[in-house]
């Protein structure tokens, strides 16, 4: 388990299993009970097809969630990545109920049965120096703006949902010389990269691959003077990005429009915190800033109290 440091406090989990739930409230209960009794905070996703999620507390909290998660029937190898954060990332927690645990609205695909073929992080340089390969990131702009492999294809994607429209847009270029290509892709944890492959599978595409684990596991377990990746892999909680053996990297978050800003954007005459920053000011009128700045106020007045202010949360995992 890697991190800030070894003796940072709190363990942070990132998991997900694609498994069909018939009752999902029957999930849904015992686990949003347990969290609470084990001062567990985050946000679980729970749907049809599976559960998604990051949670953070300490060591005892976080085992005792995850044994009560691998007991539940099709979750007993469930893809988990741990790290270490030097303070609770999460205000509260969350189990909710979802049509999907990461939205792609491709609702006949079956992540389970049919998709690409795994590659593991220690495979995966070799796959993508391959120039017959294509790379592609299937993560939205803002997350690939501040990290991504050399040589991958942006999508330029703001949601998951635009990603299938986008590949069959692309797709006769990616046959141009009359033959299928071979495909890999990668996302943060590696759930959006399930669905993406079945999603080609499901399109009639045979040669596709996806990183095992993800980005996460890339960066924990490949050594950085080995590394093809570039910059910093945001992440849906108070930590904003990591960086190689998932220490906490040097991105926030604008409260404005919930986009990472690099240490160059503090600097910004168009940065304001929680008000405004460099990606976002001028797409905001005078009015929704001076929305943003008494929200801000308010969340400092909270903070001065000890108090938690809704305005604090960063965005919900979308990504494990």
């Amino acid at each position: 388990m890697t991190g800030v440091t070894p003796s940072s406090p709190i363990r942070v989990a990132a998991l997900y299993q694609f498994t069909p739930f018939e009752d999902r409230e029957a999930i849904r209960l015992p686990l949003a009970k347990l969290c609470e009794e084990q001062g567990v905070r985050g946000t679980i996703l729970v749907a049809h097809e599976g559960l998604n999620g990051t949670i953070a507390g300490n060591d005892e909290g976080i085992g005792a969630v995850l044994d009560h998660i691998r007991s539940i029937p099709g979750c007993a190898n469930i893809e988990v990545k741990e790290a270490r954060a030097p303070k609770m990332p999460f205000l509260r927690m969350k189990v909710r109920i979802k049509k999907e645990i990461v939205t792609m609205g491709q609702p006949d695909l079956d992540p389970v049965g049919d998709v690409g073929t795994y590659v593991a992080p220690q495979d995966w340089n070799e796959l993508i120096d391959d120039p017959d390969t294509i790379v592609i990131d299937t993560r939205n702009d803002y997350e690939v703006g501040i990290g991504t492999f050399n040589g991958a294809i942006n999508p330029e994607t703001s949601s998951f949902r635009d990603f299938p429209a986008w590949f069959r847009a692309k797709r006769v270029e990616f046959e141009a010389d009359g033959k299928q290509p071979k495909i890999a892709m990668f996302c943060t944890g590696g759930i959006r990269c399930e669905k993406s492959t079945a999603f080609l599978k499901s399109e009639g595409m045979e040669d596709v691959y996806h990183l095992k684990g993800g980005i996460l596991k890339y960066l924990e377990t490949v050594p950085e003077e080995e590394s093809l990746w570039e910059g910093e892999c945001f992440v849906f909680d108070e930590r904003v990005s990591v960086k190689h053996g998932l220490e906490v990297g040097t991105h926030t978050l604008c409260r404005a429009c919930r986009n990472p800003m690099g240490p160059e954007d503090l600097k910004s005459d168009l940065f304001e915190d929680g008000v405004s920053c460099p990606n976002c000011y001028h797409t905001k009128t005078d009015e929704q800033r001076a929305r943003y700045a008494e929200r801000q106020k308010q969340a400092e007045l909270a903070r001065q109290r000890g108090e938690a202010h809704i305005g604090d949360d960063a965005q919900e995992s979308a990504d494990a």
